[in-house]
């Protein structure tokens, strides 16, 4: 099993930053793929940004250049969010995928089994 909980969120005015953390616990040896996603009310869960055990990098392309997914050696996971705006305001979500997951894709909700709680963010115009 692993344990997710992020945190970080918050209310900013548009143009502002803020860095979300997600820690991680449990089998963390385990983890393949990592993800943030978010969700608006009313609209679908959409993946934000991906990273993979390599480093590797994959973005939503409303987030390209404003946002920077990051990891460190524990498997804690980082979103460093600039520029937002008020289309950013959601509530963001951690996610963890395993070795040995059925592949859906980098950015698919379906990809991960291990969530955590959210948080969030809310960027006033």
């Amino acid at each position: 099993q692993v344990q997710l909980v992020e945190s970080g969120g918050g209310s900013v005015q548009a143009g502002g930053s803020l860095r979300l953390s997600c820690a991680a616990s449990g089998y963390t040896s385990r983890i393949w793929h990592m993800a943030w996603f978010r969700q608006a009310p009313g609209k679908e869960r959409e993946g934000v940004a991906n990273i993979d055990n390599f480093g590797g990098t994959a973005y939503a392309d409303s987030v390209k250049s404003r946002f920077t997914i990051s990891q460190d050696n524990s498997k804690n996971l980082y979103l460093q969010m600039n520029v937002l705006k008020p289309e950013d305001s959601a509530i963001y979500y951690c996610a963890a995928s395993t070795y040995g997951s059925t592949w859906y894709g980098l950015l698919n909700s379906n990809q991960y089994g291990y969530w955590g709680q959210g948080t969030q963010v809310t960027v006033s115009s």
